[in-house]
């Protein structure tokens, strides 16, 4: 397992959300914290602890009002930690290389990549074409629905027809170098884990996932641990004292590096 941390930034703001509040009309969303640093605070943060592999999510859509200001945050952080960070939200094969020659290790893909409900491998294609499969990350957050867990796009709103299984882990690894999975039922909700999803993984597990969503203190990362079979890595948000939460960043870090039991 390994601590992959997380800039989410929304209006033009670091904040932390409660996952499945997030709406495009009136750029609204349920916060759990807005932070005063912005995000390059947080990017210099996981340069200087040799953090890699956390992603910048770009929480607005791009035709609201504040997607230039949400962007030009995640730009200077990229900028602040060349190479150390992915970068998610509204990328498509338009746009990817910009983000790929400001700093981004990997773009993050889910809207591109499922239009009306569907799979488009066509866009994954010219994707690939544009940056190379080593630089995608593919986004398969998801939601339960009639006991299933089914993939979810346009920022968490719109169920996908696609269930997220072995099937598609398999489909979808041919295409990316790594998985971003959000539980969004669980995400900014620091209420424990999805256990069934986190078993899942921990039973694929064929090439790098990060699991988000849930995560409230050291028993839940003991959980995961169990279920991801030590090979799931994890983001915590909410529940880091960095955004408001009782987990100490430093022995969230060292309790992960070390396998330590925290202080």
């Amino acid at each position: 397992m390994e601590f992959r941390p997380c800039i989410d930034i929304h209006n033009g703001k670091v904040k932390q959300i409660v996952g499945g509040t997030l709406r495009d009309e009136g750029d609204a969303a349920n916060e759990n914290y807005v932070s005063e640093k912005d995000a390059v605070f947080y990017a210099n943060l996981y340069k200087k602890y040799h953090l890699k592999g956390g992603h910048i999510i770009l929480l607005n859509s791009s035709v609201s009002d504040f997607f230039e200001a949400t962007k030009m945050q995640a730009i200077k952080a990229l900028r602040a930690y060349p190479g150390g960070l992915q970068i998610g939200g509204g990328i498509t094969a338009d746009n990817a290389i910009e983000y790929i020659r400001e700093g981004a290790s990997h773009v993050i893909v889910t809207s591109y990549v499922f239009k009306d409900g569907n799979i488009k491998y066509e866009n994954l294609d010219k994707l690939i074409a544009k940056v190379g499969k080593e630089k995608i990350v593919i986004d398969l957050s998801c939601r339960k629905k009639d006991g299933r867990y089914y993939i979810v796009t346009d920022r968490w709103q719109k169920y996908t027809e696609v269930e997220l299984s072995y099937r598609t882990l398999d489909e979808f690894s041919d295409y990316c170098d790594e998985f971003l999975i959000h539980a969004v039922d669980v995400e900014g909700k620091a209420n424990g884990i999805e256990e069934e999803l986190a078993e899942m993984l921990g039973n694929w597990n064929k090439i790098p996932i990060t699991y988000a969503g849930g995560v409230h203190d050291f028993k839940d990362l003991e959980k995961l641990k169990a279920f991801g079979k030590d090979k799931i890595n994890v983001t915590i948000g909410s529940a880091l004292d960095l955004f408001g939460g009782n987990m100490k960043w430093e022995e969230v870090t060292a309790y992960i590096a070390n396998k330590k039991e925290p202080i």
